[in-house]
């Protein structure tokens, strides 16, 4: 789940920068500390994006499906 978590939200993140970080904006600090350093930074948030597609299909490559219990 973490996996499509990172791999849509870094999709959105880098096609759509300015975008993603307004969805992101919030009335809850340590929520809106995490998407400033993005703010007017459309190529940080790109490569941000990127990092994360990376580590989201990193991540997924190494999931196992489960066997199921017979």
């Amino acid at each position: 789940m973490a996996a499509v978590f990172m791999i849509g939200d870094g999709l959105l993140g880098l096609l759509q920068p300015e975008r993603h970080v307004s969805l992101w904006r919030s009335d809850v600090a340590p929520v809106d500390a995490l998407v400033r350093p993005f703010g007017g930074h459309p190529k940080r948030r790109r490569l941000y994006g990127l990092v994360q597609i990376t580590a989201g299909l990193a991540l997924a490559a190494a999931q196992r499906p489960r066997r199921p219990n017979n």
